[in-house]
């Protein structure tokens, strides 16, 4: 039987990376073909994928880098598609060993003894889950590689980026990441929907029914593990006339305040002036795992107290259901 000492030797974790704009039918496949491989296989639309390996090494008999080569070999022979395959013992050195592999595809597996002096010299925008806005503020303090982040005090770290973004950043720098891959396939979109009992020409009424229904779509996001890169937002009239729009977020996200300032926005757009509105419909476009979606910094202390109030606000309704915490001006809302 292997041990716990025995497990945390093995690289079983692989990130796949297949070609930027690939057909989601292919992308499909090339999960098919790690899915013979392992039962334990996780989607990050649109071209990247996790699984975990430890059954399957038990089960094939040879380590991870010859499975590594063994699904490249599949997806180039069978779909004619090349894969950049890292492998290492979390998500977070998996991930970073696939971005590491220049070419076209090939394969790149770290071992746990080797993390430390692996992850060392690499430049801190290489570790998984850092941003571009994340890697200047390092560098603006002469934080250039990995090993050096690895050093520095996490607190210190936390000062630089912000509290979670810094903590999150300290441990994967000591190639400290216990998330686990869960197998998911995740649904393209995700919507919410308010209908009004009767015609409405209240503004108020509307805007409050679509605060609802960000805070309702952004909670579903979250509890998914999802981030969505666009939203649209559906008007429909008395009638049987409709308005619909879409834009694109900044930045991928789930967090109440990004999606509610878009969603504003689009609201806006419409010009209502008596229009009578029967219902509404948000809906978040372009989901990708919140894995993909690096915590940017944010100086602004306000927004930081926020997400930490979110977090603490989605304990409380995954405790005693969605309702029990809404924002007041949801009240106004008719439903």
């Amino acid at each position: 039987m292997e041990t716990g000492t025995e497990a945390r030797r093995v690289a079983s974790v692989v990130h796949v990376r297949c070609p930027d704009r690939l057909p989601e039918d292919l992308y499909r496949q090339v999960l098919e073909q790690m899915a013979e491989l392992s039962p334990v296989v996780q989607a990050l639309p649109p071209t990247a994928a996790l699984a975990e390996l430890r059954g399957a090494l038990r089960y094939h008999g040879v380590d991870a880098g010859r499975l590594g080569e063994v699904l490249r070999v599949r997806t180039i022979s069978r779909l004619g598609v090349d894969v950049r395959v890292g492998i290492g013992p979390s998500i977070t050195v998996a991930a970073t060993a696939s971005g590491q592999i220049t070419n076209p595809g090939g394969v790149l597996a770290i071992t746990p003894d080797q993390v430390a002096d692996w992850l060392g010299p690499l430049p801190v925008e290489a570790l998984h889950g850092i941003g571009p806005r994340q890697a200047q503020a390092l560098h603006d303090y002469g934080v250039h590689r990995i090993g050096l982040l690895a050093v520095i005090p996490p607190a210190t770290v936390q000062r630089l980026l912000g509290g979670r973004a810094g903590r999150q950043a300290a441990d994967r720098a000591r190639g400290i990441d216990p998330r686990p891959v869960v197998p998911r396939n995740l649904p393209v979109t995700a919507s919410v929907s308010r209908t009004f009992p009767r015609h409405t020409l209240d503004g108020a009424a509307v805007r409050a029914a679509l605060l609802d229904t960000v805070v309702t779509l952004a909670l579903q996001l979250r509890r998914r593990g999802q981030a969505a890169r666009g939203l649209t937002l559906t008007l429909r009239f008395a009638g049987g006339t409709s308005w619909e729009k879409t834009r694109r977020l900044p930045e991928a996200s789930a967090h109440d305040d990004d999606l509610r300032t878009m969603a504003y926005r689009l609201i806006d757009a419409a010009g209502l002036q008596r229009g009578r509105i029967t219902a509404i419909t948000l809906k978040g476009e372009d989901l990708v795992s919140a894995d993909q979606v690096a915590e940017q910094i944010s100086l602004d202390r306000t927004r930081e107290a926020r997400l930490v109030a979110e977090e603490v606000s989605d304990r409380i309704r995954a405790k005693f259901g969605p309702d029990a915490i809404l924002p007041a001006a949801t009240l106004l809302r008719v439903s």
